[in-house]
């Protein structure tokens, strides 16, 4: 990969912090990061950050929590851009609220709202040495640059792409593959190979082709980077954690280097177990603070078939064409990649 190394004896904007400060929970929206961010938050260690780098506000462009500017979804941050977002995302592991910041571009009542939950948790955290916890989708493509650069423990979230195809239809959401094609940076390390790929479909109007592509790139890349350094990232199955979340989650916790107990266990059983049934794309919340996140209690075994109540035949095979050479990475045959 092309990307600059961090040059010996260069001034780090983190130096001196323990190399497990922080946690990201990453992964392609709709993937599972809300539900396994709160899922890890529920032991009372860390501090919950969701989604600084998100383009729209909320839940992003809050310089109370990343002060800096956002340029692009799927932020692409490397060696040879990351001067300012060093210092950002600094700020955000060590739990340095900025309300002179924030103050100065949101204003509603929403926002002061947010500007107290959050200033609040980062000082609390502070005190009680909590480590922050980042849930970003749109940091995954910057993945690898969180765990070099600021030695964050990075879990990824791979959800099966016809059950994430299957989402973003029912939610109406289209993807922008010009996101990823105007960051230059990230054309030269990481997507490259798929460019010719992108550009062909970055203006169609099959909007099922388009997201298939952007979950074929993102896991392909994904891929590459974990078996180039194996063990730098944490790919965690959502289908899997889904199937036995409490054996699941006592691992995560492990991983993330965070102390499994009874208040954890106790709450992830009630998450995952309640029969509740996600009806929109965002949930609000006021147990423990004021939130907008995609993470409501639910039964996380029955929500592995609902792909088929939001894909007809066609289009589920439609899909399993396009995706099948990077799904095959992730998952076998029997997990639903062969036709019917």
């Amino acid at each position: 990969m092309a990307q600059r190394e961090v040059a010996e004896g260069r001034e780090d904007t983190l130096s001196g912090m323990p190399s497990d400060r922080g946690i990201l929970v990453t992964g392609l929206p709709r993937s599972g990061t809300s539900w396994i961010g709160k899922m890890l938050q529920a032991g009372g260690q860390v501090v919950y950050v969701n989604e600084p780098l998100n383009p729209q506000h909320p839940p992003g462009r809050s310089p109370g929590v990343l002060n800096t500017e956002i340029s692009h979804r799927f932020q692409y941050i490397c060696g040879d851009n990351d001067e300012r977002w060093a210092r950002a995302f600094g700020d955000t592991l060590r739990l340095r609220y900025h309300p002179v910041a924030e103050l100065r571009r949101n204003h509603t009542l929403y926002d002061l709202a947010r500007l107290a939950k959050y200033g609040g948790a980062f000082a609390a955290g502070r005190i009680k040495r909590r480590r922050a916890l980042i849930d970003d989708p749109y940091a995954v493509l910057s993945a690898a640059w969180f765990a070099q650069r600021l030695g964050c423990r990075v879990v990824v979230c791979v959800r099966h792409p016809v059950s994430f195809v299957g989402s973003w239809q029912r939610l109406g959401w289209k993807a922008n593959l010009r996101d990823l094609l105007d960051q230059p940076l990230l054309m030269r390390d990481l997507l490259s190979p798929y460019g010719a790929e992108l550009r062909a479909l970055a203006d169609a109007t099959d909007h099922i082709a388009q997201v298939a592509v952007l979950w074929r790139v993102t896991y392909a890349a994904i891929s590459e980077l974990d078996a180039r350094q194996p063990g730098l990232l944490h790919l965690q199955r959502y289908e899997d954690l889904a199937t036995a979340p409490e054996a699941g989650f006592r691992k995560l916790y492990e991983t993330c280097g965070l102390t499994w107990t009874a208040r954890a266990r106790q709450r992830i059983i009630a998450a995952t177990a309640a029969h509740q049934k996600a009806t929109g794309a965002m949930a609000w919340s006021l147990r423990g603070g004021l939130s907008r996140t995609a993470f409501r209690p639910m039964d996380s075994r029955a929500a592995l078939g609902s792909f088929r109540e939001r894909l007809n035949q066609d289009e589920i095979d439609q899909v399993r064409g396009l995706i099948s050479d990077v799904a095959g990475r992730y998952y076998n045959a029997e997990e639903g990649l062969a036709p019917a």
